[in-house]
């Protein structure tokens, strides 16, 4: 068997905003198997200042895993255990290499029968304007979910944004989440939460800094909205650490990014522990190209899971790899009469 790494960088149409910064690149790198005339590919959607393994030997592991590929995905993953995502390419690139389609890799009605996954629309940080016109813009576009990135801008005209969206539609007709990315310190989240939480909305993702167990603890206990942990969950790879972050901070909701926790094993292991604490979850991308979310969105669909879920993201690039992934009316599509451009992926990674 032959891996082969290429790394690709995607360029943001617009400037996308967060509390942590504006992004315009995100690089992510491909993992091509080819074997016995078959070949597959998986995404390692590397996201810099944020995966845990963000670190300066990443290159460095890819090459050791081109070099240890007849270990076999088991193994591989086993020794990858800090590496997360390396492991969802690994795990991509497997059973792609294994499936008669190579972009078919779990079976479900999404794929089969082009059964849409529901999804939110993505509301990036930016100017009160331009804010403002990407949410007409969601609304327009048959959303019936928003997610709106905040914390970067003053929370006063973050609010009025908000509470422009509720003067207009009920919590019935358009369910609201908002993304602080950690923006909020610990001494200022409980009041921010409860002015947020007079806008009917549906949860507020990661309020402050992860690492922060005992302050997000006491936050998740005395809430008047739902938070859901996000960055909070990466970097703990062992099953009981993670059995014991939930257990003690006990919030509403998890998000699963598979490029950051492990790919779909390590998904898998979160959500089982939530389910056993009662602890709610879905499941979003993490800027990936349509490789990698091509996959998370097929894994999606065989969990279940009725709640919008954050995988509108593959509009975002100008140079994303063509694929049968499109959105219409707030839901995720696998257009089987698209095809996907075999040739870049090809020149990419051979």
């Amino acid at each position: 068997m032959k891996a082969t790494f290429k790394k690709y960088l995607l360029n943001f149409k617009n400037p996308s905003g967060t509390s942590r910064g504006v992004l315009r690149t995100k690089e992510t790198y491909f993992l091509f198997l080819e074997e016995a005339g078959a070949w597959g590919v998986g995404e390692c959607g590397l996201f810099r200042g944020l995966s845990f393994d963000d670190v300066p030997e990443f290159e460095e592991k890819c090459t050791w895993v081109s070099n240890n590929i007849n270990l076999g995905k088991v193994e591989l993953l086993k020794q990858l255990q800090n590496f997360p995502s390396i492991q969802f390419g690994v795990e991509q690139a497997f059973l792609s290499l294994r499936s008669q389609n190579s972009f078919h890799l779990f079976e479900s009605s999404f794929l089969n029968h082009q059964e849409p996954i529901s999804i939110n629309g993505l509301v990036w940080m930016g100017d009160k304007e331009f804010m403002h016109q990407q949410i007409e813009d969601k609304l327009n576009d048959g959303f019936s979910c928003i997610k709106m990135k905040i914390g970067a801008i003053d929370f006063d005209t973050e609010i009025a944004l908000l509470k422009s969206i509720r003067q207009r539609y009920s919590k019935e007709s358009i369910e609201l989440r908002v993304d602080a990315n950690g923006a909020f310190s610990p001494q200022e989240a409980l009041s921010k939460l409860d002015v947020l939480s007079k806008l009917d909305l549906h949860s507020i993702e990661q309020p402050i800094k992860q690492g922060q167990i005992e302050e997000m603890k006491r936050l998740c206990d005395n809430t008047p909205l739902p938070i859901a942990l996000d960055e909070e969950l990466i970097g703990i790879v062992d099953v009981t650490k993670k059995a014991e972050l939930l257990q003690t901070i006990q919030p509403q909701f998890i998000i699963l990014k598979p490029s950051l926790v492990g790919g779909f094993a390590g998904s898998s292991e979160w959500i089982s522990i939530a389910e056993k604490n009662n602890i709610g979850w879905w499941v979003t991308s993490a800027l990936e190209s349509n490789i990698g979310l091509n996959a998370i969105a097929q894994w999606t669909a065989t969990l279940h899971n009725e709640m919008p879920q954050g995988l509108g993201t593959g509009s975002l690039f100008t140079n994303n790899i063509e694929s049968p992934l499109e959105v219409d009316n707030g839901g995720l599509f696998y257009n089987s009469s698209k095809k996907w451009n075999k040739n870049l992926i090809k020149s990419l990674c051979i």
